[in-house]
């Protein structure tokens, strides 16, 4: 079995990436409002490091860190349980550890509050309900950047 990578996305990949968020089942039935007409482009891909989690060319995962807030973090339905989320985050705090940054932001799903806690997280808060395209509050979570 092939290893997985973690590298840079590129462009050419903002069609996959879309493909992979909304076929998330975690964002189906009372969720699937806040991913309607949402894509991830070439342009964001170009302007805010996206970074993919890959296994024989096959997108499993990826992040986008922009600024000092994690703004997407996704994991394939068929790959979660694999640790990839795990070192998706990893990653991203070694990018944000070379970027200078203190912490990072996350406004979370609510399903994935546990996961965020079990990677380090620490809640700091919620977000309110932005109706109609967001119905319910979202926790709020910072991770802390180690400096080594």
């Amino acid at each position: 079995m092939a290893e997985i990578e973690i590298v840079r996305a590129t462009p050419d990949q903002a069609g996959a990436l879309t493909a992979l968020m909304h076929a998330s089942s975690a964002y189906q039935g009372d969720y699937a409002s806040i991913l309607d007409g949402y894509a991830v482009t070439p342009e964001y891909v170009e302007a805010n490091p996206a970074h993919t989690a890959t296994r024989g060319g096959e997108v499993l995962g990826f992040y986008a860190l922009v600024g000092a807030e994690l703004d997407l973090l996704f994991v394939a339905d068929a790959a979660q349980g694999l640790g990839i989320g795990a070192r998706l985050i990893a990653h991203m705090l070694a990018e944000a550890r070379g970027r200078g940054l203190a912490s990072v932001r996350v406004v979370s799903h609510p399903p994935a509050s546990a996961f965020y806690l079990r990677m380090g997280a620490r809640r700091t808060g919620t977000v309110p309900a932005k109706p109609p395209k967001i119905r319910w509050d979202r926790p709020e979570f910072r991770f802390d950047v180690p400096t080594c």
